[in-house]
């Protein structure tokens, strides 16, 4: 196996654009309270963020996407979170949080917590968030995150105890700053369906840093601090904050440029990137970050999948292993993306502990593609070419050189006839809720939700999975749930390790690129670079001007 050496600051200062910030100059700045973080005054300026990514929904039961958390980090409370320029779990809406036996973890909620509509936050609103997110189970929400509890207790109402399958779960604080995490009101929010965001933004079910005063779906967000919010972040730097939508990421950097916005938040393109860094008004800062970029393969619905009239396991898994000897991702990323990105060769980005290259050992030619492998593979299990197969990808919501990038990867797949590709495109909000049922295979992309291996392979290979892609591998699963509980650093990381290895031969997806995090900040615009920092979360209320 190869092992990773370079860590998280090291990639990210030599890979690219996943999430980024482009601040522009927008007139006089206004004085903040004091220095980011929260525990300032609040000014009276407003701050404007400019996004291509788009609200699938406001309900943290049925989306698992940046556009919609980024959202949810304004409003909701969470029981833990993180400071920005970290990636630790704190005490959020909770004064204290710890495993009180090896399978209970008590969180003790602070006392006299208030929703914006004047209900009370207490641990009845905890247990129904958690309780609905397994409930509800939707396939573009984040229930797989909490694959490892088993129940939820509220004893009192400033006590909650997680009730967990398997002991000392080294995941779970992460998990509960994750967007598995906020808080909803009980009263609100049913327990069995999602909530359209109509509703919820009469409910005024919020307390975060903002409350939502207009919602334009998509368009236009406003908002506005919330007085009642006693969390970790602190009163926002800015009394009010607004989020514009962008369909187009020209128009987004135009906008940046003439100082419409304060700060571009996703997605410009690396040639953008660069055009903007010889901008004598901005300047270019790099964080961390563990961004993936790959093929998901429908184990279904694929050429000989599960449910196709001709189906066979082995020559399906050929169809995988072959795509993953044509690919050339050294190209995609030089050509592409000027090499912002690097290539990706297994499902743990580098510079997270246990992340090794199986890929790179198994497929292809010293990293590079290999047609010789890929005719043998097939051959070996009888599957006749060319091979039929449809795939798709998003033109918005991953930047707009995913055009680029797929027909790269169509070309690749094509090279020496064993492939022929019926390449689509779909809109994201479509595309998101399309991708489970109707896709054999197709374009993701994976922003952490906090930093751990974890995150890297329980979404995707434990059972029920957030994929949905109908893969299975019971050994798989056991391992990843002996790797959650591990004390021992040594044993986590090999068992990590292991997992990558097996899921390499399975290919349930084919990873092809590794990003990280670009902020590009005026000079009246304070706390962009620390809120891009290894929390993988971006808070408007750090950000000022």
């Amino acid at each position: 196996m190869a092992r990773k050496k370079n860590g998280m600051r090291l990639a990210a200062a030599v890979i690219g654009i996943s999430a980024l910030a482009l601040t522009g100059c927008t007139g006089p700045a206004a004085t903040p309270g004091g220095s980011e973080g929260g525990e300032t005054g609040t000014t009276s300026a407003p701050i404007t963020l400019g996004t291509t990514d788009k609200v699938t929904s406001l309900d943290p039961a049925a989306s698992y996407d940046n556009g919609s958390f980024m959202v949810m980090n304004q409003i909701y409370p969470f029981l833990l979170n993180s400071k920005p320029g970290s990636a630790e779990p704190e005490n959020d809406m909770a004064v204290s949080a710890e495993f009180t036996t090896p399978t209970d973890y008590t969180v003790k909620l602070k006392p006299g917590l208030k929703w914006a509509n004047g209900s009370d936050l207490d641990s009845k609103d905890v247990k129904a968030s958690f309780d609905r997110q397994v409930k509800i189970a939707d396939p573009n929400g984040p229930s797989s995150l909490l694959g490892n509890l088993a129940s939820v207790e509220a004893p009192d109402a400033t006590t909650v105890v997680f009730k967990l399958k398997s002991g000392n779960d080294q995941t779970f604080p992460q998990v509960l700053t994750s967007p598995v995490g906020p808080i909803v009101d009980d009263e609100l929010f049913p327990a069995d369906k999602v909530l359209d965001d109509d509703a919820i933004i009469k409910g005024k079910a919020f307390a975060g840093q903002y409350t939502i005063e207009s919602y334009a779906k998509n368009s236009l967000v406003s908002f506005k601090a919330f007085d009642g919010y006693q969390g970790l972040l602190g009163k926002p730097a800015n009394s009010a904050a607004n989020i514009k939508y962008y369909a187009d990421s020209n128009n987004l950097k135009l906008d940046v440029q003439q100082g419409n916005i304060d700060v571009a938040w996703r997605s410009l393109s690396p040639t953008d990137v660069e055009d903007l860094s010889k901008d004598s008004k901005v300047a270019v800062h790099k964080g961390a970050g563990g961004e993936l970029r790959y093929i998901v393969f429908n184990f279904d619905i694929m050429p000989f999948g599960a449910k196709t009239s001709d189906a066979d396991a082995k020559k399906s898994q050929a169809v995988r292993q072959a795509a993953a000897n044509l690919l050339d991702r050294q190209a995609i990323a030089t050509q592409v993306y000027k090499d912002t990105y690097i290539p990706a060769y297994s499902y743990v980005p580098q510079g997270f502990t246990g992340a090794i290259e199986p890929l790179k050992d198994m497929y292809g030619q010293d990293g590079g593609p290999s047609l010789d492998k890929a005719k043998a593979v097939l051959e070996a299990a009888g599957v006749s070419t060319p091979i039929n197969l449809k795939l798709q990808y998003n033109p918005d919501h991953y930047g707009p050189s995913s055009g680029d990038e797929y027909a790269m990867v169509k070309n690749q797949l094509e090279k020496g006839g064993l492939f022929k590709v019926d390449l689509q495109s779909t809109e994201w909000v479509t595309y998101q809720k399309s991708r489970v049922t109707d896709y054999p295979a197709y374009q993701l992309g994976w922003f952490p939700d906090y930093s751990d291996a974890d995150n890297f392979l329980s979404p995707f290979f434990a059972k029920d999975n957030f994929l949905g892609n109908g893969y299975d591998n019971a050994e798989v699963g056991k391992l990843i749930n002996e790797q959650r509980v591990e004390t021992d650093r040594a044993k986590r990381t090999a068992l990590i390790e292991e997992i990558q290895t097996k899921v390499a031969g399975d290919l349930s997806t084919l990873p092809l690129l590794q990003g990280a995090q670009v902020a590009v900040a005026g000079a009246d615009v304070k706390g962009v670079e620390s809120t891009l920092d290894a929390s993988f979360k971006f808070r408007l209320g750090v950000v000022s001007k």
